[in-house]
Parts: C-alpha cells; sequence; structure tokens
C-alpha cells in the first residue's frame, strides 16, 4: 500500500506541476517548437470534459461529468484500499493507483482553476487573481501533450495525410491509459481465484523441494 501512496503522490506532483507551468507560460494553442515539423510538441489546449479532449455538451455536462468524476474517485479510492487489506498483488495495486492518480489530477482541474487562474485566451495566465475565468467545479483541463506524426502519403485506403494520434493529453490522461492497460494485460495473474492461487504456491513449493532433493543427490 506504501508503493500505491508514493506512486499517487508522484504521478499528482508530476501532473500539477507540469499543468500550472503551461498555465503560466503559454497562451491557448500555442506550440513548443514553433511552426510544427516534429513528431512530438507540447501544444496548450483546454477542455471542459474528459480524458484527451472528450467533453458534455453544455453547462449542465460538464457540472454532472466533475460530480462524476468524483463519485468515481471516491470509489477508486475505496477499492484500492480493499485491495491493500486483501494482500492484492502489488501490480495491480500500483494499476489502480495510476488511475486514481490520473482521475484526481483532472478532477483538481475541473474543480479548483476556474478560480485559480486567469483566462489564457490571449495572455499568459496569472495565478491566484482576484477573480478566475470561471466559478467552482468549472475549471477547464489543461492538455499539452501532442503526437503530430502522420500517415504516409503512399498509404493505400486513406485520403490526404492525417494524424495517426489526434487527441491532445496530459500526464493525467496518461496515467489512466496505462493502469487500465497494465490491468489488461495482466488481468489472469491480478485476478486469479484463492483455489487458483493456492496450487500455484503448493506447485511452487513442490518444485522447491524437487530442487533440494535434485541438489542433494
Amino acid at each position: 500500500m506504501k508503493k500505491a501512496l508514493i506512486v499517487i503522490i508522484a504521478l499528482l506532483l508530476v501532473d500539477q506541476i507540469t499543468k500550472i507551468w503551461v498555465k503560466l507560460n503559454m497562451v491557448i494553442n500555442e506550440a513548443i517548437p514553433e511552426g510544427g515539423g516534429s513528431f512530438f510538441e507540447l501544444r496548450f489546449v483546454e477542455n471542459e470534459g474528459m480524458a484527451f479532449g472528450w467533453a458534455l455538451p453544455g453547462e449542465g455536462g460538464k457540472i454532472a461529468l466533475t460530480l462524476f468524476r468524483i463519485v468515481a474517485v471516491v470509489g477508486i479510492a475505496f477499492y484500492l484500499r480493499h485491495l491493500g487489506k486483501t494482500k492484492a498483488p502489488q501490480g495491480l495495486l500500483v494499476s489502480v493507483a495510476f488511475i486514481f492518480a490520473g482521475a484526481l489530477g483532472n478532477i483538481i482541474d475541473s474543480i479548483f482553476y476556474g478560480m485559480m487562474f486567469t483566462t489564457s485566451f490571449h495572455d499568459v495566465a496569472q495565478i491566484f487573481p482576484e477573480e478566475g475565468y470561471a466559478p467552482l467545479f468549472m475549471g477547464h483541463v489543461v492538455d499539452m501533450f501532442h503526437f503530430t506524426a502522420r500517415v504516409p502519403e503512399w498509404f493505400p485506403f486513406i485520403d490526404g495525410r492525417p494524424e495517426i494520434f489526434q487527441p491532445i493529453f496530459n500526464v493525467a490522461d496518461t496515467a489512466i491509459s496505462l493502469g487500465v492497460a497494465w490491468i489488461i494485460v495482466r488481468q489472469k495473474a491480478f485476478f486469479q481465484k484463492p483455489a487458483e492461487l493456492q496450487k500455484a504456491a503448493e506447485d511452487k513449493v513442490e518444485s522447491e523441494l524437487k530442487t533440494e532433493e535434485s541438489s542433494g543427490l
């Protein structure tokens, strides 16, 4: 459980540091490096919704999404605590910690950033102003990582040269994606039934005994 807490704190720090740096040094749609042409760039965008820029329409959708996020994070926190008490595999604990940290990182933006910063549309934002760009719970999520690689011209069946991966994302989005992906890859190991775990332990002991007997011979 201690390792999971370290992962959560580290991811939250990296996520918030990168977002605050972008807010205080870039304006909306500014890119580094300028002019494009690179495989990867920092491009500052803000979204009102979910990971990778997806969103629900309208003010009601924004509030509903933020509330849903809060409920989801509370649920993940209880699940993480349960995993710690039941001595779940470390890999599963760390994966869920990644998901929890990512979800919490984006919630912080949604709840507080509207009050913490001025708008970034025309000038670099100011932090802790007398009046922010939005009220509590109405802040926008900061995204900045953008892969600009495009489909080659010779590639069949696709017109033009669309980007291979269009969404712009942040550290929190990456943490959620990695956590989910690792759970899918390792699901058989993470969710073995008690009987299967017991048999695996017995097989391991039996194998060790055979090794010792062979060494004795």
